[in-house]
């Protein structure tokens, strides 16, 4: 699974992406785009169809991993 910036296309909304039928668990919403974490499968299905441009962010584990640093405490 992904953590991805999309932002719509010339022409399409934030609200267009917001009503795709595909599965993804929106994080953060503006007037420019979506942060989503999505899978592999709704990514290339939105890039397949030009439905907006992505951009991959990091990974889940990824972004989970660099979060359980910043709470380490530094000695």
């Amino acid at each position: 699974q992904w953590i991805v910036r999309l932002t719509p296309l010339a022409g399409s909304s934030v609200h267009d992406l917001l009503r795709l039928p595909l599965s993804m668990d929106v994080w953060e919403r503006s007037n420019e785009g979506l942060i989503v974490a999505i899978g592999e499968t709704q990514l290339a299905e939105i890039t397949r169809r030009s439905l907006a441009h992505v951009e991959r962010l990091y990974t889940v584990a990824e972004y989970e991993r660099r979060a359980r640093q910043r709470e380490e405490p530094r000695e």
